[in-house]
């Protein structure tokens, strides 16, 4: 387990940006676009039937079978407390690994891959408890874009994949 502050996660990710070496994957949730590391995108796949896991959090969809790999399905439209959307032939799973666990996610759509420069990523605020701030590593502004990054991995709790090991065996 990591023993990594948010302050430094973000300072990290400023550093990188800084140097280029940052880029994200932007998808969207609704109107807003958000940005995940594109280090930790394994691949992007149309949404498919998911089996469904008794007695697990609203937004956790359940999991599928990924060549011989059960891999959990996190819906962060639900998971972040925004409306339910109907799933359309846009919407799409980004399979992430987090802490060699490979984890899908389901969002609205994706857009592009940006490589944000230092001056166009601001710290992110704090929002209404510390625990939604640590959810994002900032906000990157480019043109009349405004971008979430978001730290996924602190989205995507440990009791949630424990959750979901569990009920997997």
């Amino acid at each position: 387990m990591s023993t990594t502050t948010h302050n430094e996660q973000s300072t990290t990710m400023l550093q990188s940006a800084e140097h280029g070496a940052q880029e994200y994957l932007v998808f969207t949730l609704g109107q807003e676009e958000y940005g995940i590391d594109i280090q930790i995108v394994q691949e992007l796949r149309s949404y498919e039937a998911v089996t469904s896991i008794a007695n697990a959090p609203d937004y956790i969809k359940g999991v599928i079978n990924l060549r011989g790999n059960i891999i959990p399905i996190i819906d962060l439209r639900l998971r972040l407390g925004l409306p339910v959307r109907f799933y359309d032939q846009f919407t799409v799973v980004v399979v992430v690994n987090i802490g060699g666990r490979q984890i899908g996610i389901v969002v609205d759509g994706v857009s592009d891959v940006i490589a944000p420069q230092t001056n166009q990523i601001q710290t992110a605020p704090q929002l209404v408890s510390i625990n939604d701030s640590c959810r994002f590593a900032g906000v990157a502004t480019i043109d009349d874009r405004m971008i979430l990054l978001t730290d996924i991995s602190r989205l995507v709790a440990a009791n949630d994949i424990y959750l979901l090991e569990e009920a997997a065996a």
